[in-house]
């Protein structure tokens, strides 16, 4: 129904938070901070007898749609997951493309992100990307940076067991020194040195596409997490798919390992 009403873009303008698209959300109930697996462009496209980075290139408008939806509805934190550690392992032709696609996304989408007091972060190994990628990524980073709004954080070179690596290390680094006992280290400080740093916790994780895994994706801070699966490709998964899940996530009983009160 909600495809029928709305079609594939996400309500603007200054009314756009009193949409008919977010009727009967609890804005009380939404998550803290919302993780998605972009996942299923490749079988989009060749389900539609396309190459596979024409649905790349679809998934943007998507990423772009939702993004909007999480303004209106001022989500405290979205991560997206664009760009693996292990996705260096496919075909040249097509890492070159996804490259350059986010450089474009930056390029276009940054003033208007900024405008919509978005923060914008990237999460991952940023440094071993191109000098001009990298770059570009820092100079959005740096451009958002007093902003306020949604903390967009995008998850590029990205794996979880690198971050806790990474973080172990630094912790290791700082008793090496003599700046930290051993016996000081606590969950805080561990998460004080992961990417995420200062972020809330995962409250919902949701995942296109049909697999249910997370594919090495924010393992440490999905601890609590809901999850939601949906078989939508990434480039169908329009705004009232969005909040579909959701309103879904506000019926949800997290107990935390303890029970429900009665």
């Amino acid at each position: 129904m909600w495809d029928k009403l709305f079609g594939s873009k996400a309500p603007t303008g200054e009314n756009a938070a009193q949409s008919p698209l977010y009727n009967d959300i609890d804005r009380s109930r939404l998550p803290r901070h919302t993780a998605i697996i972009m996942d299923g462009n490749g079988r989009w496209a060749e389900g539609k007898g396309l190459i596979r980075t024409a649905g790349h290139t679809a998934g943007v408008d998507t990423l772009k749609q939702v993004l909007k939806v999480a303004i209106d509805l001022e989500l405290p934190a979205l991560t997206v997951y664009a760009f693996s550690t292990e996705n260096w392992k496919r075909p040249h032709a097509e890492v070159d493309f996804l490259m350059n696609l986010f450089s474009d996304y930056l390029a276009k989408e940054i003033d208007e992100m900024d405008e919509d007091n978005v923060k914008l972060r990237f999460l991952g190994r940023i440094d071993e990307l191109s000098p001009a990628l990298r770059k570009q990524a820092r100079e959005a980073e740096a451009q958002t940076a007093d902003n306020t709004g949604v903390h967009f954080n995008v998850a590029m070179n990205y794996g979880g067991h690198d971050e806790l690596i990474r973080a172990v290390r630094a912790v290791s680094g700082r008793v090496l020194s003599g700046d930290l006992k051993p016996e000081d280290i606590d969950e805080a400080c561990l998460e004080g040195e992961l990417d995420t740093a200062g972020l809330p916790p995962v409250d919902y994780v949701i995942r296109t596409s049909g697999d249910q895994r997370l594919s090495n994706f924010l393992l440490w801070q999905t601890a609590y997490a809901e999850f939601y699966f949906t078989d939508v490709n990434w480039p169908d998964f329009t705004p009232a798919c969005f909040v579909k899940a959701l309103r879904e996530f506000g019926n949800r009983d997290r107990r935390f390992g303890g029970l429900t009160k009665k």
